[in-house]
């Protein structure tokens, strides 16, 4: 999906224009016509929210499973740029499609007047014909295979991505019903003995938009890595261990909730429709299973703003959404709070309330995701009180609008946002290292690829904690250190929830064992 793909010349031109010449004008044509306006408009449109889906997440779009994105999409882009000028683009686009249309009734219309004997009309309908039946032989040999060299060069039958969008929804309805059975299906369901292995608290910490990028991409590499070679030299002098490795993500650029679904379920959910199905399904998350265990479980999610009713079968005892951490300070544009306030809300919520047991937390960041400005510093933490110490960074620095309008300000944003949370993250690890949790660490997707410049889905996991418990991790492949080996192969993320229940269990009380 490039712009350059406007310089194809499409096959099917030929085909509607003989179709219209052989047709003339008089009633059958105005019906023909409306079809042709309608068929090529939807084509367009697809092909507009393939290159936006692209573009953002670096696959393309699933009627089925996307059409909600539009309103997040929306919000988004009014966190980004403001409510004017998110609406005036919303405006541009449906006056844009409205115009397209209207040229293609004015140009059909056109073509339909053209003058004809009727044995041109013939050879003209014969043509279409002809043309038709090469057109529907090359979508059947190519569909879905837009990186093939066009048969003819500089020329393409780009329609055939509205047969590929029927062939995809077809194959998501089937997938739906093969997930239902698979989400039905779990060996840990009642299995006793999970999860016995930890006796302390357990943090997992999602960092958005937190790739490999900044591991391999000089750009941020040469900022990220010093960063986590520092935070691991120091937590190393306090006596904490750690590994880390590459997990998969199913998704890029956006859509967090399916990686921290992915990672809870141990099920693959790529889009909005299984995430539904997963919810549905009766799975028992990670979470489920550790509030069995004798867990307290908790969500501490600054970015949650609006209801968030799903929420009650995902296996939390505790919620904190962004109106329950008790910030009192400006919002970072989109970004709700700064990280650290939300470690230190967490802190005081949950690690400073009474528990009859050790927690099992959930906190997914927010600082990090787009637009990434401004980017706050950390204060210490003792001062952090209400938040309201961070007001003159929420108001620092030029406004999103401004920055966006350079990809390279945007990339700068990027880098300076995932090094704050990455700092924040590890000076956290280390302020509780004399009581340490277990902390597992992970990015939950790439960025946008043209910020990102890097199109894997990779993301970085990282587990911190005692030696004791960090050890049982070195069988996955994962490096000592918070720097993964180069070589080190990705996991699936649907695989983690699975491999957190093998590690960390032992036989139930009572089992004999060796």
């Amino acid at each position: 999906m490039a712009w350059d793909a406007l310089l194809l010349f499409p096959l099917e031109l030929p085909v509607i224009l003989c179709a219209l010449i052989a047709v003339g004008p008089g009633r059958v044509s105005v019906w023909l016509r409306a079809a042709l306006v309608a068929v090529l408009m939807l084509v367009a449109l697809l092909k507009a929210a393939d290159y936006a889906m692209f573009t953002a997440f670096g696959r393309g779009f699933n009627p089925v499973a996307d059409l909600p994105l539009i309103e997040a999409g929306m919000r988004l882009a009014i966190g980004a740029a403001g409510l004017g000028l998110a609406v005036l683009g919303a405006v541009s686009a449906v006056m844009a499609a409205v115009a397209v249309a209207a040229a293609l009734w004015w140009a059909t219309g056109v073509w339909a007047r053209v003058g004809r004997s009727r044995g041109q009309a013939g050879v003209a309908g014969a043509a279409a014909v002809l043309l038709a039946g090469v057109a529907v032989a090359d979508v059947g040999q190519n569909m879905g295979r837009f990186d093939l060299p066009a048969k003819v060069p500089g020329a393409a039958f780009t329609a055939r991505v509205g047969v590929e969008r029927v062939e995809k929804t077809r194959a998501t309805l089937a997938d739906l019903r093969a997930f239902a059975t698979a989400a039905a299906e779990d060996p840990f369901a009642d299995r006793a003995g999970l999860l016995n292995l930890i006796d302390r608290d357990v943090i997992v910490v999602f960092v958005e938009s937190y790739g490999r990028t900044s591991l391999d991409t000089p750009l941020y590499a040469e900022t990220h890595r010093p960063t986590l070679a520092r935070a691991e030299a120091r937590l190393d002098e306090l006596g904490l261990a750690m590994r880390s490795g590459l997990l998969q993500a199913p998704t890029r650029g956006g859509q967090s909730w399916l990686s921290h679904a992915t990672f809870a379920n141990g099920l693959w959910i790529d889009n909005q429709t299984s995430y539904g199905a997963a919810l549905a399904s009766g799975r028992m998350t990670l979470f489920h299973l550790a509030r069995a265990a004798g867990f307290h479980t908790a969500a501490v999610m600054p970015q949650i703003t609006l209801d968030w009713p799903e929420s009650s079968v995902m296996g939390f005892d505790t919620i904190l959404a962004a109106a329950d951490l008790g910030y009192r300070g400006q919002p970072f544009n989109w970004v709700t709070m700064p990280d650290q306030f939300t470690f230190a809300a967490m802190d005081r919520l949950i690690f400073g309330a009474a528990s009859d047991g050790p927690r099992f937390v959930q906190m997914a960041l927010g600082t990090s995701h787009a637009p990434w400005v401004p980017v706050p510093e950390l204060v210490d933490w003792e001062s952090i009180g209400d938040g309201t110490i961070f007001d003159p960074m929420a108001a620092a620095g030029d406004p999103p609008a401004e920055v966006w309008r350079d990809p390279d300000r945007v990339r700068a944003q990027y880098r300076k946002a995932i090094d704050y949370a990455l700092s924040v993250v590890f000076d956290y690890a280390a302020r509780r290292a004399a009581d340490p949790p277990l902390m597992i660490v992970l990015g939950d997707h790439q960025a946008a690829e043209f910020v990102a410049q890097d199109s894997r889905p990779d993301v970085p996991i990282h587990v911190i904690g005692p030696e004791a418990l960090v050890r049982r991790v070195a069988d996955l492949g994962w490096s000592p250190g918070l720097l993964p080996e180069p070589d080190v192969t990705p996991i699936r993320m649907d695989r983690m929830r699975d491999l957190i229940l093998e590690t960390f269990s032992g036989q139930a009380d009572g089992e004999g064992g060796s």
